[in-house]
């Protein structure tokens, strides 16, 4: 069994746009500047929601990893509150990039971005635009938004946008936002209504943390028109994609499509769905297949002079 280093980490936030963004940092003790990797969630999601989880064995393992929570969710800045924008995150994507390169303690010539889901898709628009990065890993990505329109359903479809209308009225009139659930049981007018789409949301949910499960219906329409796949021809480095064989959010043969299509493109197909990637074996079997990629292609990691041995714990401190 490999050791599992010990590592602190820091509460850490950066300028993006006329905001902040939220972030953990991860570095492991024992490793002089590791290579780091930049961690981004799904719709409506936020860094508490599991990406501490790959995050900490990230860094276990000798990365550093740096978990942020987007513009306009949880306790990352941004009004009005719930706005899922793409060119806001995508730009928080940028930022998050730009505030890695300033730091002293990572080693800046080896970043690589990790996104799962929503974030799964930025991290291939990211990485299409961004040719210094080392290695990207896109989890169960959204790849095609008119694709997982089509997964809600007629019915469904027909209700979402009903609000989508009566949220761009109060937009029109400087209201404040009309709210549509992420995540909703089948038939609801909802980001996902997939039968496993509330429950997977809700099991990523920290006893302790308060979930706001809605985001501005105004978005709906530039999601569906956002295909972050078709920028997969355009990554130039190593990028793995990790799919879902039971994808009810992200079509698979969608996803494949795309990832085919990636020049350095790699493909693990796993039989679990959407929200089984977040806990249990199907956890497990992705950290271990992305810590493979990652060792790969960000290099070995340098040990610091040894001292006395400790056990691999968490520890927070502040930073800035």
């Amino acid at each position: 069994m490999v050791d599992k280093l010990p590592f602190t980490r820091h509460d850490v936030t950066f300028a993006s746009g006329d905001s902040t963004c939220a972030a953990w940092l991860y570095l492991p003790d024992s490793v002089e500047t590791a290579p780091v990797i930049i961690l981004g969630h799904g719709v409506g999601g936020t860094r508490e929601m599991r990406l501490d989880a790959f995050a900490e064995r990230f860094a276990q393992a000798g990365f550093a990893a740096l978990a942020f929570t987007y513009r306009h969710f949880g306790d990352s800045g941004g009004t009005p509150r719930q706005l899922l924008s793409v060119k806001h995150q995508l730009a928080d994507w940028d930022a998050a990039i730009a505030h890695v390169k300033t730091r002293a303690d990572v080693d800046v010539t080896r970043i690589a971005v990790w996104g799962s889901s929503f974030g799964g898709g930025h991290a291939i628009t990211v990485a299409s635009r961004h040719p210094e990065l080392v290695a990207t890993v896109a989890q169960c990505p959204f790849t095609d938004g008119l694709a997982s329109s089509l997964a809600l359903g007629p019915i469904a479809s027909f209700k979402v946008l009903g609000v989508v209308a009566r949220d761009l009225i109060a937009q029109a009139r400087g209201a404040d936002p009309v709210m549509i659930p992420v995540a909703a049981p089948p038939g609801s007018a909802a980001l996902m209504n997939a039968p496993d789409a509330l429950p997977g949301v809700l099991a990523m949910i920290p006893d302790e943390m308060v979930f706001r499960n809605e985001v501005a219906a105004r978005t709906v329409p530039t999601i569906t028109r956002y295909r972050p796949g078709r920028a997969a021809k355009k990554v130039t480095m190593p990028i793995l994609f990790c799919v879902a064989n039971a994808d009810s959010v992200a079509p698979t043969v969608e996803t494949l499509k795309y990832a085919r299509t990636a020049p350095l493109g790699e493909i693990k197909r796993y039989d679990a769905g959407h929200f089984d990637f977040y806990l249990g074996e199907p956890f497990e079997a992705l950290v271990h297949d992305q810590l493979e990629f990652f060792s790969r292609h960000l290099g070995q990691r340098s040990r610091k002079p040894a001292r006395s041995r400790k056990p691999a714990v968490r520890r927070r401190k502040g930073s800035r």
